[in-house]
């Protein structure tokens, strides 16, 4: 589809509130004067399925969001400092009942008919984060910043800094907190007026209206939601998509009330959904489990329906539009370049490997690009937009080229910082994002140019840092490397070096051991290596090809075990804890050679706190301080669990058999 076909068909999605086929779709962006495309229902299936923007009802209806969630009903639980303040901030208290589009400043709020009054706040950024981190705590500065023009001055102004304070727009509900008699506890019931604009009714609801019974009818409907959510899509694209798709599958009854709010469910009421790492960003997940690493650049900004040059891209691990290739000839044209073979260059790297054909296909589309745009670029009204294109450019081709380095298998995978490809992805997709912007004849404005610049900089600096992360790695493993042995168990003499870490939690420690070791030994090293007593159950199983589990008993020994190319183990212990064991290199041990800890991080839970995102509640609540909520939990030592590689190393001496 081109742009005028796309626009088309998000104004048939932002005025659907009936179920909808392909066909009716096809029949509006066709009707809207849009040329005749042969392939139309095809790309529009493609573009719904990977963009997300609607609810697949069936094989043959689509549901959009406006008919999911327009009439639909939630809960809003007030905090102690809006109900002292007389305010109340919208943030991401409406999602996903809101149109994603429409900014929380610009919703409408009605009260028994009548438009409830806005006023503004002045905070320090910190407090008012809370209030829209379900977004993401990474994007929370970014919507406080376009709250209005003088925020955005101020967060541009320092991008490493946050300013002292900023004024966000709020609802004045001075006169409804006092004539409604307003307490603490009670809950405003939200009912979606217009999804497309963003208007809301809201009437209160008394703390103890609603029974235990429908609460926990609509907890259980909610988490079922999330887990089908997080199972048939994944991360998704953003925690507000997530959201989304899980308040879909959860059925009507989690888009109705009674019903916790969002943030009580998700801060306070489940166990069962997290916020994980996911890259540079946050994504909520199964609670206890790390959402899996992937092992190229991801498709984040890639068109569904690409083209023959972006399918050709495509293929070679450039996810991109034809719009970045664009933004990649006015570069040339800035850096006043003629030569066609500089642009691919700069495009695909040279370590990238292209046939003959492949070349000349890529060349005549540039040629011809460039001679048809050459027509129209003026160097003198590029003088703003130029420069930062041209960053934008190198910095989106050292991380294709830096990708398609670590996809050449020079190094482990296992070596790899965290979600490295997921990093790299999230960067090259930032980037394109940029160049597609600066691909037009028209220059942004001013105060968009220096936001660009702005959003460069952090990018250039957590693209240093990974790649510093990864040079180390790299420089580790060969070092490690130089003493592997190649040819299996020949030797009698080969051991293995792991890494052990706890799924949710950034806890993990290495270690070396024989490959003689039982899956019963490893149990007691994961126990000291966790300060963990052995009283819950436990056992380890590989993953199969089809995702399932395939148990191992505790007497076979890690040489033994068919890993099928994916060299990890999975260690569960009790009901709540899940750690992952990932055999990193072959290892050629001294003469005296001793099973030991190398190196770690991180502060293990003590094993009776019930899982990982208890553990983190907990774990904040005495890092800041604060009593911890819940009277019933037992004191945790923090330094109990911490890492010491003498006292681990002593302990592991006392309970594992020396090899050697």
């Amino acid at each position: 589809m081109d742009l005028e076909q796309e626009e088309a068909l998000y104004e048939f999605l932002e005025n659907a509130i009936e179920p909808f086929t392909l066909d009716d779709i096809s029949v509006y962006v066709q009707a809207s004067g849009q040329k005749p495309n042969k392939r139309l229902i095809q790309e529009i299936d493609a573009y719904l399925d990977i963009r997300k923007i609607a609810f697949r009802k069936d094989n043959k209806y689509w549901v959009s969001r406006r008919a999911c969630f327009e009439s639909a009903m939630f809960s809003i639980t007030p905090s102690r400092v809006e109900l002292l303040n007389g305010i109340l901030i919208p943030g991401h208290r409406c999602v996903p009942f809101a149109n994603p589009l429409i900014l929380p400043h610009r919703y409408k709020f009605f009260w028994r008919g009548e438009p409830v009054l806005e006023t503004t706040t002045e905070a320090p950024p910190e407090d008012l984060y809370p209030y829209y981190c379900i977004y993401g705590e990474e994007f929370a500065p970014q919507y406080i910043a376009r709250d209005n023009l003088q925020n955005e001055e101020a967060f541009n102004a320092d991008p490493y800094d946050d300013p002292p304070e900023v004024s966000i727009h709020t609802l004045d509900m001075r006169a409804i907190y006092r004539e409604s008699s307003f307490v603490p506890g009670d809950r405003f019931v939200v009912r979606t007026l217009d999804w497309k604009e963003c208007s809301f009714e809201i009437e209160r609801v008394g703390k103890d209206d609603w029974s235990r019974e429908e609460m926990d009818r609509w907890l259980k409907a909610a988490e079922s939601g999330f887990e089908d959510s997080f199972a048939l899509l994944g991360p998704g694209a953003s925690t507000e998509e997530q959201i989304a798709f899980a308040f879909w599958f959860g059925g009507e009854r989690v888009r109705g009330v009674p019903a916790y709010s969002l943030e009580e469910f998700l801060f306070e009421k489940t166990n069962c959904v997290d916020i994980v790492p996911y890259g540079i960003e946050t994504r909520f997940w199964f609670a206890g489990k790390d959402i899996p690493d992937s092992n190229k650049l991801q498709n984040f900004t890639v068109p569904p329906d690409r083209t023959f040059i972006e399918d050709l891209l495509f293929a070679k691990n450039i996810p991109i539009s034809e719009f970045v290739i664009l933004s990649y000839i006015k570069d040339a044209f800035f850096r006043n370049e003629k030569e066609i073979d500089n642009v691919i260059n700069r495009l695909i790297p040279p370590i990238i490997h292209l046939e003959e054909i492949e070349w000349d296909v890529i060349a005549e589309y540039i040629a011809d690009s460039m001679e048809d745009y050459f027509k129209t670029y003026s160097l003198f009204l590029d003088q703003a937009a130029g420069p930062v294109r041209q960053r934008v450019v190198e910095l989106h081709t050292a991380v294709i080229e830096l990708s398609a380095k670590l996809q050449k298998g020079e190094i482990e995978t296992a070596w790899l910082p965290r979600h490295t490809f997921i990093v790299l992805s999230q960067i090259q997709g930032h980037a394109a994002a940029l160049l597609e912007d600066l691909a037009f004849d028209e220059s942004p404005i001013e105060s968009d140019i220096s936001a660009m610049d702005n959003s460069l900089d952090s990018m250039i600096d957590t693209y240093s840092d990974i790649k510093e992360l990864i040079n180390a790695a790299m420089d580790n493993f060969r070092r490690s490397n130089l003493t592997v042995i190649h040819g299996g168990k020949t030797s009698g003499q080969l051991w293995r070096m792991i890494q052990i870490s706890i799924s949710g939690l950034d806890v993990w420690r290495r270690a070396i051991i024989s490959h003689e070791c039982t899956m019963e030994e490893l149990h007691r090293l994961i126990q000291v290596g966790m300060n963990w007593s052995g009283n819950l159950r436990f056992r380890f199983y590989c993953e199969t090809a089809d995702g399932g589990k395939e148990y191992l008993h505790d007497k076979i020994k890690l040489d033994d075990i068919d890993f099928r190319g994916k060299k990890e183990l999975i260690y569960e212990y009790g009901s709540k804890w899940m750690v992952k064991v990932i055999v990193m290199a072959s290892y050629q041990p001294s003469k005296n050679e001793v099973t030991r800890f190398i190196t770690g991080d991180g502060v293990a839970p003590p094993e009776h706190i019930d899982g990982p995102r208890h553990f983190k509640r907990l774990f904040g609540y005495i890092e800041a301080g604060e009593k911890q909520p819940e009277d019933k939990e037992l004191e945790i030592d923090l330094s109990a669990g911490a890492f010491n590689l003498e006292t681990m190393n002593q302990n592991l001496r006392a309970v594992f058999p020396a090899r050697g």
